[in-house]
């Protein structure tokens, strides 16, 4: 085991000087071929990392480390770096699926790393951290979680869980977090792609992929952590003292640190994705290498023992006893291997799948245009296209709507995923205009490469219009104050053709040359609150015509005028007068008739009742001359 650490040592040793004058350039660009980072998760719905790429108070790893110093893969990268098949450095960088299979790293694992690059780089761009450097600890810790065994957001399908830490042959850590992560309420293990233990969790733990949780499982969630324990401290990863120091607070050991750098200097000359589950698995553990595996690759420039070649200038020896002896025939030798030593092993070539070789969608040029509650003629449709511009087949597109449109796919729906055909041409299904007339765009994506750009599509939703609305009939409309009027029927067309589905503005005006509401004339009804309706808004129906119906005179008697206005220009003018109530005129007298006369007043003129004029009064002989008197 030492002569095993002797020559890994010695190998740290010979590219430390490298890498540290890599990292820097690698902060600042990806590596050769790697697709860029997403900026948003599976659903494209949520910023990853926006926000959560904060250090918590403490610093970093101090005193211990975040891996309690759990074992790790001791698997070394192939002697000879991954060729990256070359891509003109104009070209758009698209994903790279071949080269040596131990420079394959699991789709989703890579935009993990790439991803925390992103989100770090924004919040402490002075740290530099490289993508290459978590690929490296992923694939030490980890094997790139299993192989890139994950689901679609991140998460591995089993849980990868570390020893316990008892004491025997590892730290002896007891548990901190009552089996909340790791299920063991004795001691504590290391978790998930990036091998935290619990107590560092709690501390580090990250939501990179914004599902509001913090899972050590999740390959977001972790690397981003593991970059922003890596910068603890206000670390700059591309001096290479600060460099080893990161990597020695993840776990305290030599060993580590050369198996950790020789990867991450892999990786940075080059690297390719390779589907989710199928990343290669390491083999040797540090507290369990494998019997008689050498530790350091034989280089493919060294073949194995090959048979040895019998020199062209050195005969085969004579024999000493020609007569007796017959000569010896030499041993067909054993040619060495044919291939180029200098060009790495490339392995079995892996079938990209439609998903990964699309390199862009090419938004159709079809005008999008219907006119409310109509459907559109053209379908929205785009072309998924590789890298060179050819087409690419059977790349699921996924079209959504936005909220604010009430335009609808069929069933109602807002969202349709469909498939590239041969030409790579997605088509959605029949759009449906609603009532709101407004312009929207449709955006269509990939999904599972939240990285590539969407292509969007611009559709007008437009009302109907008429461009001339006629009076059917021509009695002449009049009612007197408070009274209904009669129906009023009105055709609208445009250009010749019945016009349905035409929105019309009717409004009461004072004349045919106002179109202002009137203050005094009829109304359509009155409102809540008692106020008259001088303006409504009504429908032709699917023959083209509307009734105004209800409408009532004012208290106001003249002329006014109901005003029907459509889009598309078409005007009506509808004559209405108020009239007043009639009212009965005062009686007249006969001349021809005598009149009559009215008896006096008894209370002044009665012979009877008055005392001064009554004739027995004043004859009496006894009111002067009374014999008594």
């Amino acid at each position: 085991m030492a002569a095993q650490f002797g020559r890994r040592l010695r190998r740290g040793a010979t590219s430390g000087a490298i890498v540290a004058a890599a990292v820097a350039a690698l902060a600042a660009s990806q590596g050769p071929g790697a697709i860029p980072p997403p900026t948003d998760n599976l659903s494209g719905d949520t910023a990853i990392g926006a926000g959560d790429a904060t250090a918590p108070h403490g610093g970093g790893g101090a005193g211990g480390s975040a891996t309690g110093d759990s074992p790790y893969y001791t698997d070394l990268p192939p002697l000879n770096p991954p060729k990256v098949p070359g891509v003109a450095p104009t070209a758009p960088q698209v994903p790279i699926v071949t080269g040596p299979a131990a420079a394959g790293i699991p789709a989703t694992v890579l935009a993990a790393y790439q991803r925390a690059e992103a989100a770090i780089r924004a919040s402490d761009p002075s740290c530099n951290l490289p993508w290459q450097l978590l690929a490296g600890i992923g694939k030490v810790e980890s094997g790139q979680a299993s192989g890139g065994r994950v689901d679609g957001n991140g998460t591995t399908l089993t849980p990868i869980l570390g020893p316990a830490l008892d004491g025997n042959g590892f730290a002896l850590i007891q548990d901190t977090d009552d089996g909340a992560f790791d299920g063991d309420t004795t001691h504590d293990r290391a978790l998930g792609p990036m091998q935290f233990i619990p107590s560092t969790w709690a501390v580090w733990g990250q939501d990179a992929n914004g599902d509001g949780k913090k899972d050590p499982q999740n390959v977001y969630d972790a690397a981003q952590a593991a970059g922003m324990y890596l910068c603890a401290g206000g670390r700059n990863l591309a001096i290479k003292a600060d460099l080893d120091k990161a990597i020695l607070s993840y776990n305290r050991s030599t060993e580590y640190l050369t198996t950790v750098l020789n990867w991450f200097e892999y990786y940075g000359r080059g690297a390719h994705t390779v589907p989710d589950g199928t990343g290669q698995l390491p083999v040797d553990r540090s507290d369990r290498p494998a019997p008689g595996r050498p530790s350091v690759p034989v280089s493919p420039s060294s073949p194995a023992s090959p048979s040895p070649r019998p020199s062209q200038d050195r005969p085969s020896p004579k024999p000493t006893d020609p007569a007796t002896t017959p000569p010896s025939k030499p041993a067909e030798p054993t040619k060495p291997p044919t291939a180029d030593p200098s060009r790495p092993d490339v392995g079995t070539p892996v079938e990209v799948p439609p998903t990964l070789r699309v390199a862009r969608l090419k938004a159709g040029t079809a005008t999008l245009t219907a006119v409310t509650g109509s459907t559109f003629a053209q379908a929205a449709s785009v072309t998924a296209v590789d890298a060179s511009g050819r087409p690419v087949a059977g790349v699921s597109v996924r079209f959504v709507l936005p909220a604010t449109t009430d335009a609808r796919f069929p069933a109602g729906a807002t969202t349709v995923t469909v498939t590239s055909d041969a030409r790579g041409v997605a088509e959605a299904p029949a759009l449906r205009a609603g009532e709101k007339a407004a312009s929207f765009t449709i955006r269509a994506t990939v999904p599972g490469r939240s990285s590539l750009p969407a292509a969007e599509l611009k559709a007008t939703v437009e009302v109907r219009k008429a461009d001339a609305l006629t009076r059917v009939g021509d009695t002449a409309l009049t009612a007197e104050t408070g009274a209904r009027y009669a129906e009023v029927t009105v055709e609208s067309r445009l250009a010749g053709a019945l016009a349905p589905g035409v929105t019309v503005t009717a409004v009461i005006t004072d004349s045919t040359a106002s179109d202002a509401q009137s203050a005094d004339g009829p109304s359509f009804g009155k409102d809540a609150a008692g106020n008259p309706i001088r303006t409504k808004v009504l429908k032709t129906d699917a023959q083209g015509r509307l009734v105004v119906a209800g409408l009532v005179a004012g208290q106001k008697a003249g002329d006014y005028v109901l005003l029907l206005t459509a889009p598309g220009g078409g005007t009506a003018k509808v004559a209405l007068k108020v009239t007043a109530p009639a009212t009965t005129p005062p009686a007249t007298p006969d001349p021809t008739e005598e009149p009559t006369t009215d008896p006096a007043p008894t209370s002044s003129t009665s012979p009877s009742t008055s005392p001064s004029t009554s004739p027995s009064a004043a004859a009496s002989p006894t009111a002067s001359a009374s014999p008594s008197a």
